[in-house]
């Protein structure tokens, strides 16, 4: 019996730990009672958590569990409620979202962004509608955004077309007005995902010019099948999120998964490897595919793949997308 009680106790004590930290994030991301209010939660939280441990430790398990079970499943039920929306107040540059329609070879997109951007805080916005012909689709081009951790940057998409223009595609967070990106907070439904597409000069000199993250471009090798099938499952993707409201996940449904999923379901054999996860190691996995230059070592690929000088260079430049590409 004694040996039944341990091997119980060794069991729920963690189990019961890793419910309180979890539950204590979700109610500090998701409680609508402003700062203190939510302080004041989460400390009779704290107190509840170390009662039932308190009786876990002593032995009771029995009696914590009539504690626990109900207090999970209630919050559960509640995390349950919290629904994604298409109707908050967002911030300027995530106001729209792309939607595309097709008809023959045309693709026409709407809310396709070309900010002015002079500031973080100073712009001029603007919505643009764009057609483009998929016959004239000639490049698909990765670029990577770091701005602190090694393992972990945006990634974007950017289509090009015979006639020079280019299109990104990007998931990103739709942060509304007050708020700031989270690692933490996208495990726990703070920010729904957006697609947006912008015009290289707004896009990626955001993060070259205004931002000063470093930013790397990565030539991806693709059959022209490839390239429209991928275009067209953005578009399809674009489309869905602008009729149904989805959440971002830091880890499952961020702006590398987003691709990735799309990439396998036109080609299913694609392997899974953690590079899909820590974005920042995309280059090596991709390298290791054969989906970019693999004829050189790896560092002299990404040494010759950073393009923020030549952003700096050609800032708000017209031809800003052949420059960033020039040797």
């Amino acid at each position: 019996m004694f040996i039944l009680r341990l091997i119980g106790r060794i069991i729920l004590v963690p189990v019961s730990v890793l419910v309180f930290i979890w539950g204590g994030f979700a109610l500090w991301y998701q409680l609508p009672f402003g700062v203190f209010g939510t302080i004041g939660c989460l400390i009779v939280w704290m107190a509840i958590a170390f009662s039932v441990l308190w009786l876990e430790i002593k032995g009771r398990s029995f009696r914590a569990l009539i504690v626990l079970v109900p207090i999970l499943l209630g919050l559960l039920y509640w995390w349950s409620t919290i629904t994604p929306s298409l109707t908050r107040i967002w911030a300027d540059d995530v106001a729209q979202t792309v939607t595309g329609t097709l008809s023959g070879n045309q693709v026409t997109l709407s809310n396709v962004r070309n900010f002015e951007w002079r500031t973080r805080e100073d712009f001029t916005p603007r919505w643009e509608v764009r057609t483009y012909n998929m016959e004239d689709l000639a490049s698909v081009d990765v670029f990577l955004s770091y701005w602190s951790n090694p393992a972990i940057a945006h990634t974007l998409v950017s289509f090009g077309f015979s006639n020079g223009e280019h299109v990104v595609f990007s998931a990103e967070i739709r942060k509304e007005r007050h708020e700031a990106f989270s690692e933490i907070g996208g495990f726990f439904k703070e920010f729904e995902l957006a697609m947006i597409a912008a015009d290289e000069r707004d896009i990626v000199r955001l993060r070259t010019n205004i931002r000063k993250e470093d930013v790397y471009r990565y030539r991806i090798n693709m059959k022209p099948e490839m390239r429209q099938a991928l275009f067209l499952s953005y578009v399809d993707n674009a489309n869905r999120l602008a009729e149904k409201a989805s959440f971002y996940n830091t880890v499952t449904a961020n702006c590398t998964t987003v691709i990735f999923d799309m990439i396998r379901a036109i080609t299913p054999d694609i392997p899974i490897d953690y590079r899909v996860v820590f974005s920042g190691y995309l280059p090596s996995y991709l390298y290791d595919l054969g989906a970019i230059d693999n004829q050189k070592p790896l560092s002299e690929v990404e040494k010759s793949a950073l393009i923020n000088q030549r952003a700096i260079n050609a800032d708000a430049s017209p031809d800003f997308s052949a420059r960033i590409r020039s040797d």
